[in-house]
């Protein structure tokens, strides 16, 4: 590992990150047709675009620029570009425009690049596509979205899904809570990480992750930390959902709960960063680092949660 790519004294692996759907020849999840994204697009450009507007510039962030006309492969050397630019040792792709797209984004950087498989775990053979997706392909986890699944996650249906990532040893990625920005879904039934609890005991061996310390069940998601060794939690994102919870919250509250309930081997960076010319959000680890270092969290534990986890769990040695 090349003592180049750091971040100040850390070597950082970033555990959350979205490689853009629209690459050129990038297949789409199955059940999702052009069509279908196209209107579920519109529909919540219509519903959000002011809430979206308002976080672009609160953040001080550009515009998207769909693409800007690159191929995957530029895109995939872009990111390259911005690790360097940042000291960022590693990124994990947790979704990417299909299973075999992703896989051969991974292949262009694979001393720096990692990815998930993100099928649905209720589709005809998801059991066997996970099994090809990590034994063929060499991806080395599971991405999911609690929100836009048919079926809740604790429906034994996706018994056969688990044990696969049992046998294999890989870790799950479970996106819990509010989805979206404005207009998007708030809690469709399916949005709770406490449903998660019988699968995790059921499956101890599996390493559960829950991105952006649950939204807005945090209460939830810290007791079944306490409940489920197994659970863990990713930092991802700006977190602004904290601005609609019913009691005040900050970045700091979320570090120092889930630090002082389940200690620094079961918390993982993340930035959730996913288009150009944003590129990788340095801001969001540049709050975290600092959060962290201000509540005096050793160099050994920093180190941990932002790289050591994700690369223990990815299978990469720490």
């Amino acid at each position: 590992m090349s003592a180049a790519h750091r971040y100040q004294d850390l070597i950082v692996t970033d555990f959350h990150i979205h490689f853009r759907l629209e690459q050129e020849g990038a297949p789409r999840p199955e059940a999702e047709t052009a069509a279908q994204a196209a209107a579920e697009a519109r529909a919540r450009q219509e519903r959000g675009g002011d809430y979206r507007d308002e976080w672009r510039m609160a953040w001080d962030f550009p515009e998207p620029d769909g693409g800007g006309g690159r191929t995957w492969e530029e895109e995939a050397d872009l990111w390259i570009e911005h690790m360097d630019r940042h000291g960022i040792d590693r990124i994990n792709f947790v979704t990417g425009g299909g299973n075999d797209a992703l896989a051969r984004v991974v292949k262009r950087h694979p001393g720096r690049f990692s990815g998930f498989a993100h099928h649905d775990p209720f589709a005809p053979g998801a059991a066997e596509e996970l099994e090809r997706a990590v034994t063929e392909l060499g991806l080395r986890g599971l991405k999911l979205i609690a929100p836009r699944l048919t079926k809740r996650i604790d429906d034994p249906a996706a018994h056969p899904v688990w044990e696969v990532a049992a046998r294999l040893g890989i870790p799950v990625l479970i996106h819990f809570g509010m989805l979206g920005a404005g207009g998007g879904i708030a809690d469709n039934g399916r949005c709770n990480p406490a449903d998660l609890e019988p699968v995790a005991t059921r499956f101890p061996s599996v390493n559960f992750v829950v991105p952006h310390f649950g939204i807005q069940f945090v209460k939830e998601l810290l007791f079944l930390c306490w409940a489920c060794p197994n659970v863990h939690v990713d930092t991802s994102g700006s977190n602004q959902w904290v601005r609609w919870m019913p009691y005040p919250l900050t970045l700091e509250d979320l570090l120092h709960k889930f630090m002082e309930t389940i200690g620094p081997r079961r918390i993982l960076f993340g930035s959730d960063s996913s288009w150009f010319p944003r590129g990788f959000v340095l801001r969001y680890l540049q709050d975290q680092n600092r959060a962290l270092r201000l509540m005096g969290v050793h160099h050994d534990e920093l180190q941990a949660i932002f790289g050591g986890n994700a690369r223990r769990l990815i299978g990469l040695p720490e």
